[in-house]
C-alpha cells in the first residue's frame, strides 16, 4: 500500500458484539470500532522573552497522524503560514497522567511567530464531529486567514471526477474495517491519489491531510484536487481555503454557508459526487466539461 495512505495500527480496536440476523437469537462475534480518543495540541511560543507553553484545543480524533492534525489545526486556524513557522511538533513529555500518554502533542512555534490566544475565540474543547461549534460565532471563522484563490487552474474533466470516489473508497482502509471513519484525499488533476488521511471527525481527517501536505513543503495546493467522503460544511470550505485549495468535491451534499464561503473564496465545490454524477455549486469553470 502506498505510503501516503496506510492505516496506523491505533486507528481501530476490537470489541465482543451480539450479532442478529433475522430472527434468529444473538450470536456473540468480534467487531473492528473506529477509535476515538482525545488529542491534546499545545503550543510553544516566545512572550517577553521567555519561552511558553499552553493548551491550545483538544479535539477527539482517530490516534493516528497526530503530528499531521496538529500542523494542519494550526494551519487552519491561521497560527502559523507556512512550514518556516513550525520548529517541530513532538509528543508531550511532561505528561501528568497515564492515560495522557500518547494523547497530548506540543508544537514549538519559531520566536517570530506571534500568538494572540483571544482572537482565536476558541472554547478549550472541540467535538470530533463539528469543529465550528467550537467558535464563539460565524464572523470569527470568517476572520480567519484565507485568501481568495488564484483565478487559474487547475481544470478537470468530469471524466476525472466521476473516477474519484471509486479511488477514495478503495483506500479507505480504516472504513474497510471499521465503517467509522471519515475520509480526505489530494488528488492531481489526473485523477492520481496523491494522500489520504482517515478520522472519526471530517474536519481531523482534512487536518491531518492539510498538516501532511505543509510538513512535505507542497502548500499552497493551487494544483490540487481535494475529495471528501462526506457532506461539505462551512468549516472544511475554510480549511480547504487556507490550504490553497481550488476544487472541493464531496460524495455528498454542501451547505448553504458552505457554498457561500466557495463563492468569495473563489473555490469550485462539486456535491453528490457518485454513481456517474455531479453537481456544480459554485466556480464551474474549472471543469472542463
Amino acid at each position: 500500500m502506498n505510503p501516503a495512505i496506510l492505516l496506523p495500527a491505533t486507528s481501530y480496536e476490537f470489541a465482543t458484539i451480539q450479532k442478529v440476523s433475522g430472527s434468529g437469537p444473538p450470536v456473540p462475534a468480534s467487531d473492528q470500532l473506529a477509535a476515538e480518543e482525545p488529542l491534546e495540541i499545545r503550543v510553544g511560543y516566545e512572550a517577553g522573552g521567555q519561552r511558553l507553553h499552553r493548551t491550545l484545543s483538544v479535539t477527539m480524533r482517530t490516534p493516528g497522524h497526530d503530528e499531521e492534525l496538529a500542523a494542519g489545526f494550526l494551519l487552519t486556524e491561521g497560527l502559523i503560514h507556512d512550514k518556516a513557522d513550525l520548529l517541530g511538533i513532538i509528543p508531550c513529555p511532561d505528561v501528568q497522567k497515564a492515560e495522557e500518554a500518547g494523547n497530548v502533542v506540543r508544537a514549538e512555534l519559531d520566536a517570530h511567530v506571534q500568538v494572540d490566544f483571544q482572537a482565536m475565540e476558541r472554547h478549550f474543547y472541540t467535538s470530533s464531529s463539528c469543529g465550528v461549534c467550537g467558535k464563539t460565532s460565524i464572523a470569527a471563522v470568517q476572520t480567519a486567514s484565507c485568501p481568495v484563490l488564484p483565478a487559474a487552474g487547475p481544470l478537470l474533466s468530469a471524466a476525472v471526477v466521476h473516477q474519484l470516489p471509486e479511488k477514495l473508497r478503495a483506500a479507505q482502509a480504516g472504513f474497510e474495517q471499521t465503517g467509522g471513519q471519515h475520509a480526505s484525499a489530494l488528488f492531481s488533476p489526473e485523477g492520481e491519489l496523491l494522500l489520504l488521511r482517515e478520522d472519526v471527525g471530517r474536519h481531523n481527517a482534512l487536518d491531518k491531510v492539510i498538516g501532511a501536505a505543509l510538513l512535505a513543503g507542497w502548500l499552497p495546493l493551487h494544483q490540487h484536487v481535494l475529495l471528501v467522503s462526506g457532506r461539505v460544511s462551512f468549516e472544511l470550505v475554510q480549511k480547504a481555503a487556507a490550504a490553497g485549495i481550488g476544487i472541493l468535491a464531496a460524495v455528498g451534499a454542501p451547505s448553504s454557508l458552505a457554498v457561500q464561503a466557495a463563492e468569495n473564496f473563489g473555490m469550485t465545490v462539486l456535491g453528490f459526487v457518485r454513481n456517474e454524477r455531479f453537481n456544480i455549486y459554485s466556480h464551474g469553470w474549472r471543469l472542463a466539461v
